[in-house]
């Protein structure tokens, strides 16, 4: 569960909750953002959700719809797709899982940590153009076991605070 305050009050947003508002089809980025939030919070503490800026390296929907959900920032103008953020030298598989939260003075920077929850099957079938309907059958099992690992993760085993110095 996410707790995010709304002038002062708190509001508690669950996986389930991200995906009624994102829908069907990015259950693996709903569920990196929602991780994302978790683990930064951990170290922001209680935040107005309307305060929180977020820069991130994940361009996906389901990442976007989870922000603008739990925090607006997106029709608010604090949410940013930043490429630069990406973490290349951890590959492809990894680089852009890489997510900035600002809240008045404080800033974490979190990344996937480097634990298999996310395949490199599934970064090259996403990629592909050319996929075929057993393709996008495949792709939709890999999203699912992705989203299974993700959430099966607890706060601070999914993604990791990346020190002030590091960034």
């Amino acid at each position: 569960m996410l707790t995010v305050l709304e002038s002062g009050t708190p509001i508690d947003i669950s996986f389930t909750d991200l995906m009624k508002y994102h829908g069907p089809h990015f259950p693996g980025g709903v569920a990196h953002a929602y991780c994302a939030m978790r683990d930064a919070a951990t170290v922001l503490g209680p935040v107005e959700r309307g305060e929180v800026t977020v820069r991130t390296a994940f361009p996906g929907p389901g990442g976007r719809d989870a922000i603008e959900m739990a925090l607006r920032a997106v029709t608010g103008g604090r949410f940013v797709v930043a490429p630069e953020l990406a973490a290349t030298d951890r590959g492809a598989t990894l680089a852009r899982y890489v997510w900035e939260f600002r809240y008045r003075n404080r800033t974490v920077l979190v990344r996937l940590r480097d634990a298999g929850f996310v395949t490199d099957e599934f970064i090259e079938l996403g990629a592909r153009r050319d996929r075929t309907p057993a393709d996008d059958e495949r792709l939709t099992v890999l999203k699912q076991e992705m989203t299974d690992r993700l959430l099966a993760g607890g706060i601070g085993k999914v993604y990791e605070v990346v020190p002030r110095s590091a960034h």
